[in-house]
This record gives structure tokens, C-alpha cells and sequence, in this order.
């Protein structure tokens, strides 16, 4: 940072990203200035980048990053609970506050719910400005001592995980299925290990991710998609698998996912599709003959948050080694091509 301005990267249309120079934000009486010390890139940025988004432009650029941690540099007059040099993370989904949904606890689900680095100024500078609805809302949350800033950081998408997790009704003794050998594949099997399953299985159709899997725990037993019905029929004698999630954007892993589960087996569709292939044909007779639950969970709740934070913090789920790749803020351009060639797990950003 030079006197009152900092760098960051912001987007400015399809696969537009630049790196420069924007002034320290200026806060408000309830508003938080939060120097970023943890930051990831993940699947959205990179979409984001590749296909544009709604409302983003030369004349309305904006900084990305919605993974995010660091200290409270500056708290304005009306800020209470948080004081200069406090360690938080923040949950980047805010909700109008007033409707069904948000007074329920579900904010991520509120129909106007708005969202840091997608759109509000996110984690990707080396400052950036936590809104007054965010402080009043709950979504700044302290740090453990036992937990370091980038894995803080990584409490978003973790708790999108328990958030599948919830829904899913694990239970001790399941087989459990995950497809998609990406990081969100590996923090499923990772949570789905705290419910005491029997097996965790993780199919791909990449052996390089697959590969970086058994690295990660070699408890994951790592399926190919070639043959991945007969395989599973062989690891569970034929009855299929109590738990599958789809942590893909593939509508293939939908459609099998009903026929390799196992009668009161619970899917959880995790990954979106993309506009153009949302439309899936799926045998819904599988569902009512083998008395299937199909499921979707999107982002998370406050509450989620902050369980799956200190979650984290009790040790019980590990997230170090999920970051793959660190790249300094300037050359933020590489972990976007790591991600997008998936070349790297979790890409932290760092700030010289």
C-alpha cells in the first residue's frame, strides 16, 4: 500500500482481470476496514472471469473474492463487539434482514441476498470494506488462536460442505460416494468422515485429481468413471452406496447417481449445472421404488459458518492441505489458470 491507495484485482468484463492501483476504502460510522490477510480463488472467480457477470463492466468494474479473512484495521464510531487488531473471518452472503427466509436464519437463501467480491468489493486487495448490514447481520467472526488466516479463509466453502453434510443424514457405518475430485470433492469426504462412515469413495474422471486425492488421505478409496456402476457394485456387494454427492457440474454424475444408490439412499445435487445442460432427464421410478431422498443445498447459513469454523478450530477437520498453490496478488492471473486447467487444489492469494 502507497499512502492512501492499495492494489487489487478487479474485473472488468469477460476474461478481463486487472491488477492495479484503487483507493484504501473510506468507512462509514457502522462499518468495518479489514485488512486482508487470507484469500482463496475458487470455481466462481473463475467463471466469472470466463463468462462475465451481470451488472460488471469497464465503467462498473469489481474486486473479486469471496473467500476471505484478516485483521480489523479501522472500526467505525458505531461498531460494537469488534475493536482495531482483531483477527476475523467473514461470510460473504448478506440478506435483506427482513424477510421470511432471513429472520428464519436461512440469509443465503433471501431472494435479494447480495454477496462480497460478486456484488460488493471483495478479498482479492489488500484492504477492503465490510458493510454495516454484514457487522449487524453477523457475518464477521473472530478467529481462533489454533487456526491461521488462510485456513480461516477457507471456512466458506467448507461450510457450503456442511451445509450437503446436514442434508445428507450421515450416518455411522455408510458407504458414501462422492463425485468430483476437486477441492469441494475432498472437503465432502473430509466432513464425511467426522460422521464415522464405513467407506469413503471418490470417483473422477481425471487420474491426476484422483491421484492428488490419495496424496491428500490414502483412506479415499479413488474410482475412474469407466465401469464406476460394476466398481461400486464390487465394493458393496451389489446393494449401492448409502450417500452419493455430486460435486460436479456434470449432468451424467445426476443421472447415475440415482442408479448407484443404494434403496433409502440419500443424493445430494452439490455442484450446479451450467444454463444450457440444467434440464436433466432422470428415472424418478428409481427414486420412488427404491425410496430415495434427492436434495440440493446452495452456499450456507450463518450458523453454518460459524459451527464449521470452530469445527476447524477443534482440529477435527483439517484444511492444510488442501492449499496446493500460492500466488502473490500480481500474478493472480496463474492461479486462475491452475484452477481453471486443475492444475491445484486450493490457490491462496497473498499480498506483498
Amino acid at each position: 500500500m502507497n499512502g492512501n491507495n492499495m492494489q487489487a484485482a478487479a474485473l472488468y468484463g469477460k476474461q478481463d482481470l486487472r491488477v492495479g492501483e484503487n483507493q484504501v476504502p473510506q468507512i462509514e460510522a457502522g462499518e468495518i476496514l479489514l485488512q486482508v490477510k487470507g484469500a482463496f480463488v475458487c470455481g466462481t472467480d473463475v467463471r466469472m472471469y470466463h463468462n462475465g457477470h451481470p451488472g460488471i463492466s469497464e465503467t462498473a468494474p469489481m474486486i473479486l473474492g469471496h473467500e476471505g479473512s484478516g485483521i480489523v484495521t479501522r472500526c467505525g464510531s458505531d461498531v460494537k463487539n469488534f475493536r482495531e487488531g482483531m483477527r476475523v473471518a467473514v461470510a460473504p452472503n448478506v440478506g435483506c434482514g427482513v424477510c421470511d427466509y432471513c429472520v428464519s436464519g436461512n440469509t443465503h437463501l433471501c431472494s435479494h441476498f447480495k454477496a462480497l467480491g460478486i456484488h460488493k468489493p471483495g478479498f482479492f486487495a489488500q484492504y477492503t470494506k465490510i458493510p454495516e448490514n454484514y457487522v449487524r447481520q453477523g457475518n464477521v467472526v473472530e478467529i481462533p488462536d489454533s487456526l491461521s488466516f488462510e485456513e480461516a479463509a477457507l471456512t466458506e466453502p467448507l461450510a457450503c460442505v456442511f451445509n450437503a453434510f446436514e442434508k445428507s443424514k450421515m450416518r455411522p457405518g455408510d458407504t458414501v460416494l462422492v463425485i468430483g475430485a476437486g477441492p469441494i470433492g475432498l472437503m465432502h469426504a473430509k466432513m464425511s468422515q467426522i460422521a464415522g462412515v464405513a467407506k469413503i469413495i471418490i470417483n473422477d474422471l481425471s487420474r491426476d485429481r484422483l491421484e492428488l486425492c490419495r496424496q491428500v488421505d490414502s483412506t479415499f478409496i479413488t474410482l475412474e468413471s469407466e465401469n464406476l456402476k460394476e466398481q461400486l457394485d464390487a465394493l458393496t456387494g451389489g446393494r449401492g452406496v448409502d450417500v452419493c454427492i455430486t460435486a460436479c457440474p456434470a449432468p451424467e454424475a445426476q443421472q447415475i447417481a440415482l442408479e448407484i444408490a443404494a434403496i433409502n439412499g440419500r443424493i445430494v445435487f452439490f455442484g450446479g449445472l451450467p444454463a444450457d445442460k440444467a434440464k436433466v432427464s432422470l428415472d424418478t421410478n428409481l427414486i420412488h421404488y427404491k425410496q430415495l431422498e434427492v436434495t440440493g443445498t446452495t452456499r450456507q447459513s450463518l450458523s453454518q459458518y460459524r459451527r464449521t469454523l470452530q469445527l476447524m478450530a477443534s482440529g477435527r477437520i483439517k484444511v492444510k492441505d488442501l492449499i496446493s498453490s500460492r500466488t502473490a496478488l500480481g500474478d493472480i492471473q496463474t492461479a486462475l489458470d491452475n484452477i481453471t486447467q486443475a492444475r491445484s487444489l486450493k490457490s491462496a492469494i497473498y499480498f506483498e
